[in-house]
């Protein structure tokens, strides 16, 4: 579903991504592990559009976006939820998950407003609510809960469980195994490498803007290189 050949970015003269390659099969569950400041977070920027690539490619279902607007590639079932939520603060609940589904032009998105509901009863809630007087956990789940409103093919998660207390990660993450079981594709970045590599299909560690290796998310789990380094173990 997603091939990234050789892609490099850049803040300013400093260049943070060095020739990175992954691919992400249809279905999977792909984890990227690594350090704080590894560049995790510029590749998914990259990968949805949201930052300049230097070179590279980037081809969703065959096709390459790398020239194509973020909200271009939102349309073709790309979707990421960012680093920090970034929730609407002075508008509605109700009204950010709108927004999560303004490439659409059909019938259902009440409907689907009422399934964000099911995943997430607190936010119906809430639904009349300023997004900015929800709590860390509920901003994530209503961060979540939008781009889910754009309906994703592949779904970008960056560290979801950042600041969120041990009860609202577990219900973050079977949201994110429900959604895989449903069919919808996840990479993930996320800081608790052992509950990401637990349920993940396959991963990559990411160190120093590169790849350093790759394998199943079970391989992973049990290489002494991942353990010492990430798992503290």
């Amino acid at each position: 579903m997603l091939e990234v050949t050789g892609l490099s970015s850049a803040y300013g003269r400093v260049e943070v991504l060095h020739g990175v390659s992954l691919e992400v099969a249809k279905g999977e569950i792909v984890t990227l592990v690594g350090a704080n400041g590894a560049g995790k977070t510029t590749l998914l920027r990259c990968i949805s559009g949201v930052q300049p690539m230097r070179s590279g490619t980037v081809r969703f279902d065959g096709q390459p976006i790398e020239r194509l607007a973020a909200h271009r590639r939102v349309g073709l079932g790309l979707v990421q939820v960012p680093e920090g939520r970034h929730v609407f603060g002075p508008i509605s609940v109700e009204d950010n998950l709108r927004l999560g589904a303004f490439t659409r032009h059909d019938g259902e998105i009440n409907a689907d407003i009422e399934k964000i509901y099911d995943l997430f009863p607190i936010l119906k809630e809430k639904r009349h609510l300023h997004a900015a007087g929800l709590s860390g956990g509920q901003q994530q789940m209503l961060a979540m809960g939008r781009a889910m409103m754009a309906r994703p093919r592949l779904l970008l998660l960056d560290e979801p469980s950042m600041g969120l207390a041990p009860v609202i990660v577990e219900q973050i993450f079977g949201v994110i195994r429900k959604l895989a079981g449903e069919g919808v594709t996840i990479l993930l970045v996320e800081q608790n490498a052992f509950a990401a590599l637990s349920m993940a299909d396959r991963g990559y560690v990411v160190e120093t803007g590169q790849i350093a290796f790759t394998g199943s998310g079970k391989d992973l789990l049990t290489d002494p290189r991942v353990r010492a380094a990430y798992l503290g173990l």
